[in-house]
């Protein structure tokens, strides 16, 4: 039910054939330059989003009724990152 090897070699034949080797070129390239403005804005509103949040807010220290170790483990966690 999938594309073999000589599926996918036909296809790009024909694909070459039609469009040549500077219009695929070109395709590529601006493709490629597409993919990266994505991932570079994607990064910036996640940076943005983190810096939004308040202090307090960003790393929330939760700690276990059954572990009061766990509050320490975090509290040093939390100043290592510091």
């Amino acid at each position: 039910m999938g594309f073999g090897i000589k599926e996918l070699v036909v296809i790009l034949v024909i694909v070459l054939l039609l469009f040549g080797t500077k219009k695929l070129k070109g395709i590529g390239t601006d493709l490629g330059s597409a993919i990266k403005g994505f991932k570079n804005s994607m990064a910036d509103e996640d940076s943005k989003a983190n810096s939004d949040k308040p202090e307090g807010e960003a790393e929330k220290v939760e700690s276990d009724p059954q572990n009061p170790q766990s509050a320490a483990t975090n509290a040093e966690h939390k100043d290592k990152s510091a």
